[in-house]
């Protein structure tokens, strides 16, 4: 089949398995990959989530990668797996497959080399070198490294735990993992904690029978919600696919996005680092920074993006980072990484070193009226020029009181903000709203969708 470089994203590569990711250009991957890394070492360490064509893709990957560097395979488990088992061997590259959040039938390839995120330009040039190697047939490739298999869970949980300080309540939580490949972990690092844990969809299945594996969504938790109510438990905890997104809600079935989990994690980190550094993103709500701010921290606003939010944590020396998705990076106390397990069991600790339970928390966190992330499909092709278009109409207007544009465009109106951004990950726009009421939060909701419409049709027309 035709190689198709729109796999090749900002921070990963990812695709439909079965149309985009072929073994020949798996295996391409593999070897342009490998030779960038050998520069630095000649080790890769490779993991893999549950999805049904993950051992397929890591058969062709490992094929090129062995054609340079030896490759330590830790098995199937989740993407902060993978990213602790980097630190933790220190080797001079790491490869997650995974789909992370996508459809069962999406997979991909989550990147490090040299201790660093790849992301950006160095995919772009990745890409062109794939593009090369597959403008003829590959040739036989030799077998120049090992491959091993190293068991890094029982290392992950003790440095886990090492890194939480537990209060005296324990409660009862409910994990729904969605049938990732974060379930069993997650359950084992609650249950040595001391919590009394109720798996939901703990096992993992790449078919995702349940429900989709993405925390976002409010639809992936009704069962979860259903789960607390019935248990008692006071809070549950949601996975996605490859567990580096949490997402939480309390015993009342309220659903704590990541922003609102980053107030209570931040003021947390303050009252043991006064004027702590934080990073959120575009999405993430006013509230977040202004909450942060005057409990005397300094939130900056920065780029969606995994690699691109850990590459600017370092930059500024942030002890936590977040998304309104849900991915936690905390270098207080752990390595910097987006790991909803780990971020889990942070909240567990919070709740665990006080008496109130998760819902009178959440009680006392500010109410605007917002939209969750929303998604609009849009062809990767034209999605980047709809938001061009988009931003050039709303800096046009008179209404509007500011225009921030480091990740799409994000409109200020004196009652409310809304966002329009291309997916980095999926042919879709993502836009959310916020404002100061229902009203004002229809009527920005309502004026972005319409200008979203024009844009496009403006963007397709001939």
């Amino acid at each position: 089949m035709p190689f198709d470089p729109s796999s090749f994203r900002e921070y990963d590569i990812r695709g439909v398995a079965d149309r985009d990711l072929d073994d020949a250009t798996v295996t391409a991957i593999g070897v342009a990959f490998a030779r960038r890394a050998y520069a630095h070492g000649n080790t890769i360490v490779v993991g893999r989530d549950c999805r049904l064509h993950s051992d397929r893709l890591f058969a062709a990957l490992v094929r090129g990668l062995r054609s340079v560097c030896q490759v330590i395979d830790i098995g199937v488990g989740p993407t902060p797996l993978l990213y602790f088992a980097e630190k933790h061997l220190a080797p001079a590259a790491a490869v997650m497959i995974t789909g992370s959040h996508n459809p069962a039938e999406d997979n991909g390839f989550k990147l490090l080399l040299n201790h660093a995120s790849f992301f950006g330009d160095n995919i772009a040039s990745l890409r062109d070198d794939v593009t090369a190697l597959l403008a003829a047939p590959l040739p036989e490739l030799p077998v120049v490294g090992t491959l091993t298999e190293r068991d890094v869970r029982a290392e992950y949980l003790d440095a886990a735990t090492a890194g939480i300080l537990l209060g005296p309540r324990r409660m009862k939580v409910v994990v729904d993992a969605g049938n990732g490949a974060g379930g069993p972990l997650a359950v084992a690092l609650y249950r040595r904690l001391g919590f009394e844990v109720v798996p939901l969809y703990c096992d993992m299945d790449g078919r995702f029978p349940n429900h989709h594996p993405d925390p976002t969504i409010a639809a992936n938790l009704h069962d979860l919600i259903a789960t607390v109510a019935r248990e008692g438990a006071e809070l549950g905890i949601a996975l996605d696919g490859d567990a580096d997104r949490v997402g939480a809600v309390d015993a009342s079935g309220r659903i704590l996005w990541g922003d609102q989990l980053m107030i209570l994690f931040g003021k947390a980190i303050l009252a043991e680092h006064p004027g702590a550094c934080f990073v959120g993103e575009v999405k993430c709500s006013q509230a977040m920074y202004d909450e942060l701010n005057h409990a005397g921290g300094h939130a900056e606003m920065w780029k969606v993006g995994h690699s691109l939010i850990k590459t600017r944590m370092k930059e500024t020396g942030a002890l936590l980072a977040g998304e309104m998705s849900g991915h936690m990076f905390f270098a207080h106390r752990w390595f910097g990484f987006d790991d909803a397990m780990y971020a889990g069991a942070r909240l567990l600790e919070l709740l665990s070193r006080g008496t109130a339970t998760l819902k009178q928390r959440a009680d006392e966190l500010p109410v605007l009226a917002s939209t969750p992330e929303l998604r609009i499909p849009c062809p990767d092709l034209i999605k980047f020029a709809v938001v061009a278009a988009v931003t050039k109409t709303l800096r046009a207007r008179s209404d509007v009181r500011d225009v921030i544009d480091i990740d799409g465009v994000r409109a200020i109106w004196p009652h409310g903000w809304g966002l329009v951004r291309a997916s980095n990950t999926q042919p879709a726009l993502v836009m959310r709203c916020e404002a100061n009421d229902e009203a004002a939060l229809l009527k920005i909701k309502t004026l972005l969708e319409q200008t979203i419409a024009d844009a496009r049709r403006m963007v397709e027309a001939p």
